[in-house]
């Protein structure tokens, strides 16, 4: 890092050196890859040493897909420009929320993954507002200790799929209600307590995942709603991790008739010839 910030040349203007692998080999897989993505509109620099986005790639007013995974990445340069973007990986860079505003000009962007970056709190301020196609959004392995207001905002009503496994998260705002087509929902290695009665107004909800939390049993009220058992479509839901037992949850309010359901798919999906895990919610 002390490189970085003692040697301003390798960071002052976008695309130059510093952009580009340092050995040629490496430099010329990249030109030769952007050459290729001005035909398929599809580009992958994923794991090439990347510390800023090369200036050649604004230039692909085109592009639907890039991946820009496994880099140094700390800002997204002029990404906003690639306005027919539908699929957006930036994985593992060293991204903070500050670096994101450019994203909300990518009206077109479906698909947007965000996982093992810097986004951190106060997130709320400036983390972006996001395109309003969006329908999968992946922010896991980050340090956010709150929802920012900006992924449940109503605008989202395409959003199929919300991974944010593995933050610091101890609650889920009211606002998931906003979330209307939400099918999936990954919380997965977070400090949740419980989940608020507003997840069962997610009519079209399928999956949720909240392995390794605190949820428990004997607290008031009911630490996971009756509603999210019993008005969501929820057939996928895994406890594994948590402090309490599968008796435990079996007295939960509702749980039966989330069984129920599950148990009809399941059944169907087997006569179908799928193989389908039987056991319930990852508990002992």
């Amino acid at each position: 890092n002390t490189i970085l910030h003692g040697n301003p040349e390798r960071t002052n203007i976008m695309g130059n050196a510093s952009s580009q692998p340092k050995n040629k080999t490496g430099k010329k897989v990249v030109s030769q890859k952007i050459e290729n993505a001005k035909k398929t509109n599809i580009l992958s620099l994923t794991e090439h040493k990347l510390e800023e986005i090369p200036a050649e790639v604004f230039h692909l007013t085109s592009l639907r897909t890039l991946d820009i995974s496994k880099n140094k990445l700390q800002r997204l340069g002029k990404i906003g420009q690639l306005t027919e973007l539908k699929t957006l990986n930036c994985d593992d860079n060293s991204l903070q929320s500050s670096a994101l505003a450019s994203i909300s000009k990518l009206a077109k962007l479906q698909s947007l993954s965000l996982g093992k970056n810097r986004l951190e709190d106060p997130a709320n301020q400036s983390f972006p507002s996001l395109p309003q196609k969006m329908k999968t959004l992946k922010i896991h392995h980050n340090s956010l200790s709150s929802i920012p207001k900006q992924i449940v905002d109503r605008n989202l009503r395409l959003l199929e799929k919300l991974d944010l496994a593995s933050n610091n998260l101890a609650s889920i705002p009211a606002e998931i209600s906003n979330l209307v087509a939400l099918t999936e929902l990954i919380l997965d290695n977070n400090v949740i307590v419980s989940i608020p009665n507003e997840l069962g107004h997610v009519k079209k909800l399928k999956a949720l995942s909240l392995r390794n939390n605190y949820i428990q049993y004997g607290v008031n009220p009911q630490p996971i709603p009756t509603s999210v058992f019993e008005d969501t479509l929820l057939i996928e839901f895994n406890l594994h991790g948590n402090p309490m037992t599968n008796t435990q949850l079996n007295e939960f309010e509702g749980f039966d008739t989330f069984l129920e359901r599950r148990k009809k798919k399941k059944t169907t999906a087997i006569s179908g010839g799928a193989l389908v895990n039987m056991s319930v919610c990852g508990l002992e």
